[in-house]
């Protein structure tokens, strides 16, 4: 199956730690778009930093609290660190330092598709080992100058097709993207 890549960014491409959505609130129409990737995916891959956000964010919240909430806790978390030894969160997994061909192997070996949020260092290093099948950019009507950026400088040209689209009241887009042949 295929690894589903989930990002809040600005118009200039900052996906750092983005508590600048708050300020555009959380349109329903966003949940469902990513309730749609998620209802597909039977694994998340993480980064450490995103996981040890999450887990406390997610970890105890319930169905009640959140329809997300069950995906989130009762789905097989796999995690890239080298530094990560004993995560507390239920259904995790350490997988080690990044290595593009254990991620291969857990794609082939997951019945459907994982998904990815926010991990910026590990989506990059995702996107330049050709391992992303979907990209879907949640994009906020602001510019932040400087910041964690989903595409880094020089990084080698890829290309993606148009999948999906929405425009929400708050000013965000969704833009779906299936990975295409690489150009250059």
């Amino acid at each position: 199956m295929g690894i589903l890549v989930h990002e809040f960014t600005t118009l200039d491409g900052v996906i750092d730690a983005p508590t600048w959505t708050f300020d555009f609130g959380f349109e329903p129409r966003m949940g469902e778009a990513i309730a749609a990737i998620t209802a597909r995916s039977r694994a998340i891959l993480l980064g450490r930093t995103t996981f040890e956000m999450f887990e406390p964010a997610w970890s105890t919240r319930t169905k009640e609290d959140d329809p997300g909430a069950p995906f989130f806790n009762d789905t097989q978390k796999y995690v890239v660190s080298s530094t990560l030894t004993d995560p507390t969160w239920r259904n995790s997994t350490v997988l080690g330092r990044y290595d593009a061909a254990a991620i291969r192997e857990l794609k082939a070996a997951v019945d459907g598709d994982v998904y990815v949020s926010g991990s910026g260092t590990l989506v990059r290093a995702l996107l330049a080992d050709g391992l992303v099948d979907e990209l879907h950019l949640f994009v906020f009507p602001l510019t932040r100058g400087e910041g964690h950026r989903l595409f880094p400088e020089r990084a080698d040209a890829l290309g993606f097709s148009l999948s999906a689209f929405d425009a929400y009241d708050n000013g965000a887009v969704h833009l779906g993207y299936a990975a295409s042949p690489q150009t250059g």
